[in-house]
């Protein structure tokens, strides 16, 4: 197993934290009722579901966002993707810099704004992104068949990018496939360079996606809101 640290590379692994028992019950939970938001893609909006609040306010999971981030680490965003041979798509290379806020408001560094599902959403600076993680809870083995994420270590340094310089950095570097096997976790920058390519078999990728704040103020006077 590669050994890969979230300040140098922008990501690392936890193996083993979920059982496989764990897992699967969550899955059915998930697929046979969900509070969220259902798209081709998965499901968005789940931290009112009561089955994912409790898992990412749990002390195994916790604790790792809390390692992270300090004591005071709180989760404001999940969302399940389900990739499958049946149910495919690509991601091209991006960086995650939208946040569900709770208002609206005009700020140098912030923007352009939109709105899912009632919430709205703004893409951030780079000081305030340095203050969050993403959690990837791996409820499947990720393989290089089922379309895994696709990483470039380090570029979560670089700061937010335009689109171009985004695409001219994944040309020049070698990605990483991150295999993530069933009921571990993966921790990453949302800075991070990172794309995923179609699944190339049928067996489903379906990852829990929660992401972690040190404070639910990420800025003076700027709130975010649970999504």
């Amino acid at each position: 197993m590669n050994s890969y640290t979230l300040e140098k590379e922008g990501f690392s692994i936890e193996y083993n934290t979920l059982s496989s028992s764990e897992c699967d019950q969550l899955i059915c939970i998930l697929s046979n009722k969900s509070d969220g938001e259902n798209t081709k893609a998965g499901i968005r909006n789940l931290m009112s579901n009561e089955a994912v609040a409790g898992i990412a306010n749990s002390t195994r999971i916790r604790r790792i966002a809390s390692r992270i981030l300090g004591n005071d680490a709180v989760p404001y965003r999940a969302t399940m993707f389900n990739k499958s041979g049946d149910v495919n798509w690509l991601v091209i290379w991006h960086q995650d810099t939208a946040l569900p806020l709770a208002n609206r408001f005009q700020r140098k560094g912030w923007g352009p704004w939109s709105k899912k599902a009632g919430v709205s959403y703004a893409h951030a600076p780079t000081e305030v992104l340095s203050n969050v993680v993403a959690l990837r809870i791996h409820l499947d083995d990720s393989t290089s068949e089922n379309g895994p994420l696709r990483v470039i270590p380090g570029s979560h340094k670089l700061g937010v990018l335009s689109e171009d310089e985004i695409l001219k950095h994944a040309k020049v570097n070698n990605p990483v496939e991150c295999i993530v096997p069933k009921g571990s976790v993966m921790a990453m920058r949302p800075l991070m360079i990172h794309a995923s390519s179609k699944a190339s078999n049928h067996l489903p990728r379906r990852v829990l996606h929660i992401e972690y704040s040190g404070s639910l103020e990420i800025a003076s006077g700027v709130r975010l809101a649970l999504a």
